[in-house]
């Protein structure tokens, strides 16, 4: 599968990439709509929005690895089963309805059964989401009568209202917009996020939403997802907690006109290009808005025999509660990184790894180099920081995505639910 990663400022156009990031939003996309509003699953901010496509959307979806799901994958991946299709995906912030049992499950059904007879499509074209406070009912009064307002807030313009909708302890929303050419025609991908703490390499950890008009076999949509997820959603970490409810969908209209793309098509890797960028983006947007954080670190090893050792060594230093605490300081203490590198259960030569944090090399074949301290300290207080190591095994690398551990952040957690 030929793609490129894509490594662009948001509000910029790179050239050497076959798309244009553009001011857009998940409703930009040809046959999309999208709202949210305050129901009262929430004492005040928006708590329930949707989606809507004017026609059954091809979709595919991946889902947390969690073993206690909520009771919303089960029906998502229900519909889903049935033709591989979506119309409606709805998703209520504030609870999770999970480990609620069967009243929870039932809720999630009838959930999908009053979004269905409200946007006037079968049952089993709507998907169904949830985030917030674990082993707590729905308040189903509440949200069916909610579902009942929700078309008359799902619009064109309705994209911040959705976007507010679906955060929980997010500082901002996370959107992001492409433009690009396929057979001539002019395709639409966005994306919407949210994710701020719960937030672990191991699938989904987050909820995402990714709308596209590009015509699409079904197959290739979902190979197409999975391979993006291993490259981007799978490697970001806040916290090390991975979420029992979280997935992310992509939802294809086809009302671009272009032919439908498969892996064989000529021009895949330009749509390949554009689903990774705005995945990437939205990931580096998650780990940036980590729960109490105040740096984004990208840690990317390169010089691996192969891209699963890349990928677990960058998520083991990524994921190290030393290192973050170490980056939030400023503190160039470099043997924490050592030690991670050391504990990700893959085979180092411990005789050969190099460091380099920003620009600066700190380490030459597992043997400290000098450095100033001072230009290092000054690196290390700015708003990102990156880590870069060289294992000098093979040629396989890969980049992991976090943020830096913060009193704020125990904080958050230590009241979450008062």
């Amino acid at each position: 599968m030929k793609s490129k990663v894509a490594y662009t400022d948001e509000s910029s156009v790179h050239q050497s990439y076959p798309f244009q990031v553009v001011d857009g939003s998940i409703t930009t996309p040809k046959g999309f709509t999208a709202g949210g509003f305050h129901c009262g699953i929430k004492k005040k901010r928006p708590d329930l929005g949707a989606i809507f496509c004017s026609v059954p959307a091809t979709a595919a979806a991946v889902y947390t690895t969690n073993c206690f799901q909520g009771a919303p994958i089960q029906v998502t991946k229900e519909s889903l089963a049935v033709e591989g299709k979506l119309q409606v995906v709805l998703i209520n912030s504030g609870i999770a309805n999970t480990c609620t049992g069967k009243q929870g499950i039932m809720d999630a059904y009838a959930m999908r059964r009053e979004a269905a007879e409200v946007f006037g499509v079968e049952e089993h074209l709507v998907g169904i989401n949830s985030t917030g406070w674990i082993g707590r009912l729905l308040p189903m009064d509440t949200v069916l009568n909610g579902i009942k307002q929700l078309p008359s807030y799902v619009s064109r313009d309705g994209s911040d209202g959705f976007n507010r909708a679906i955060l929980t302890t997010d500082t901002f929303a996370k959107t992001l917009c492409v433009k690009f050419q396929i057979d001539g025609k002019e395709v639409t991908l966005s994306g919407s996020a949210k994710g701020s703490g719960m937030i672990h390499p191991n699938m989904a950890t987050m909820l995402g939403f990714i709308t596209t008009d590009a015509e699409i076999e079904h197959e290739a949509l979902n190979q197409a997802l999975k391979w993006v997820t291993n490259e981007t959603y799978n490697m970001i970490t806040v916290d090390g907690d991975t979420s029992t409810n979280d997935m992310v969908v992509v939802m294809a209209s086809g009302l671009a006109g272009n032919h439908p793309l498969h892996v064989n098509h000529p021009e895949w890797h330009v749509f390949m290009s554009a689903f990774l960028y705005v995945s990437q983006e939205l990931s580096k947007m998650i780990a940036r808005d980590g729960e109490g954080a105040t740096k984004l670190i990208e840690v990317t090893v390169k010089g691996a025999l192969t891209k699963n050792m890349a990928r677990s060594v960058a998520k083991s230093v990524v994921g190290s509660n030393l290192v973050k605490s170490a980056i939030y300081g400023a503190d160039g203490n470099w043997g924490r990184i050592m030690a991670a590198i050391g504990y990700s259960n893959q085979p180092i030569n411990p005789n050969q790894v190099d460091i380099c944090v920003g620009d600066i090399p700190l380490v030459k074949e597992s043997l400290p180099l000098w450095y100033d301290e001072d230009r290092l300290q000054q690196y290390l207080r700015g708003s990102t920081i990156s880590i870069e190591i060289h294992l000098n095994l093979g040629h396989e690398q890969a980049t992991a995505w976090g943020c830096d551990l913060t009193y704020e952040y125990v904080r958050i957690n230590a009241s979450y639910r008062t």
